[in-house]
């Protein structure tokens, strides 16, 4: 990328950002370069301009300022109020009579960057919000791109809460755009590996903890990374998203078949697991989950 839009709260913290929020001045020349700033929404008044905190200044994004979509009505308020205590990418219209600032503006820098971003490339992200279809993330500046449920993991998941916890940050890959709707599509399972890279931190013998993640008449798939699944024989009791630990019987690379037994029911642990990412940098093109590896270019 020429220039850097990280997800929101990327930027609060960094010498850069500290540096241009120290004087009149250099909100100045902010404003005359569009440079993205980060502060902290402090407070929504009853007409829904966000009241920021830039450093040691306040600043005020109007309504129509605080959102893609807000003036045209596309967006909803709650992407207004949902903000105050977080940080929120900005750049500066005024410092006459007021700080004057917009969100609307860095979220449209951010799009035209990540628009022009080759098909493949992977990028940082932070979970917004999730829904039963997908996970939603911010790409950007507060620009949000979803995920859809199949492209969270090659294991199969009931809801991507499973995956996916608020505020979690991941990284993404670019599938697709729509550069007259200014969406991107995303996915997720390429950079956690192929079915060998993952397959490899295991061994016949081992006893390891996973999820079950489907109940057949046949057998209960658990899974043991989230692009790693095994087959153990049917076990009584047994429902979809428990934890369970499973001894290794056999694993056949041929066939990409892994062997379970499950031994016993385990306590799920309240937060999703960290992810173990083969893939965070470069671009990614015709990625084959039955390759050896994974190859960014």
């Amino acid at each position: 990328m020429s220039k850097w839009y990280p997800p929101e709260g990327g930027l609060l913290q960094t010498p850069e950002n500290r540096a241009a929020v120290t004087s009149l001045a250099a909100l100045r020349r902010c404003q005359a370069a569009e440079t993205v700033l980060e502060g902290r929404a402090v407070l929504c008044t009853p007409t829904h301009d966000l009241v920021v905190q830039l450093g040691s200044f306040t600043g005020t994004i109007p309504r129509q300022e605080a959102a893609l979509g807000i003036r045209e009505g596309t967006v909803r308020e709650i992407a207004i109020l949902s903000r105050v205590g977080k940080p929120v990418a900005c750049t500066v219209m005024e410092t006459e009579g007021g700080l004057l600032l917009s969100r609307r503006r860095a979220q449209e820098l951010a799009l035209e960057t990540l628009l022009d971003l080759p098909l493949g490339t992977v990028l940082p992200a932070v979970v917004t919000h999730l829904e039963g279809f997908g996970a939603f993330v911010d790409v950007g500046c507060g620009v949000t791109s979803m995920i859809g449920i199949e492209n969270c993991s090659v294991s199969r998941i009931a809801h991507p809460n499973r995956r996916f916890a608020l505020g979690q940050e991941i990284w993404a890959v670019i599938t697709g755009r729509d550069r007259a709707l200014g969406r991107l599509y995303l996915s997720h399972k390429e950079l956690l590996g192929t079915w060998a890279e993952n397959v490899s931190f295991f061994a016949p013998g081992m006893t390891v903890a996973g999820w079950v993640r489907g109940v057949k008449p046949y057998g209960t798939f658990v899974e043991l990374a989230p692009n790693l699944t095994g087959l153990a024989d049917q076990t009584e009791g047994l429902v979809e998203d428990d934890r369970v630990s499973v001894y290794i019987k056999a694993i056949q690379p041929a066939r990409r078949k892994i062997k379970l037994s499950i031994l016993e029911h385990l306590a799920a642990p309240t937060q999703p697991e960290p992810f173990s990412y083969f893939i965070t940098s470069g671009q990614l093109t015709n990625w084959d989950y039955g390759a050896a590896v994974s190859r960014p270019l």
